[in-house]
């Protein structure tokens, strides 16, 4: 298991701005693809955008144009930049990691596939 620690949630009106954060902690060489995902009451959870080792992004169409997402592999973090929020963004937000690869206590090199899911972070937007 690689632990990922988010933050950054909460309570915004329509048309307002968060910022998500997603770390990755241990002894870290390599990390995979990263990203984030949703999930509102009664859906299911679905793909927001994530980006590539090379920086590479994706996003769900909804978001394009208002999310931006970046990574800084120094500090094994994932960033979510929300602006122009609207009400069909509120849900848990889940960050991902789809490979990892860290020394052992030993300082053996390990290569792991995942995905490794964070804990969520509620984002909601209502006026």
């Amino acid at each position: 298991q690689v632990p990922l620690v988010e933050s950054g949630g909460g309570s915004v009106q329509p048309g307002g701005s968060l910022r998500l954060s997603c770390a990755a902690s241990g002894r870290i060489y390599d990390l995979g693809t990263m990203g984030w995902h949703r999930q509102a009451p009664g859906k299911e959870r679905e793909l927001v955008a994530q980006i590539s080792r090379d920086g590479t992004t994706n996003y769900k169409d909804s978001v394009k144009g208002r999310f931006t997402i970046t990574r800084d592999n120094a500090k094994k973090t994932v960033y979510l930049q929300m602006n122009s929020l609207k009400p069909e963004d509120t849900a848990v937000y889940y960050c991902y990691l789809d490979s990892v690869g860290y020394y052992t206590e030993h300082d053996v090199p390990v290569a792991v596939r995942g995905p490794f899911w964070g804990q969520g972070t509620q984002v909601t937007v209502s006026s």
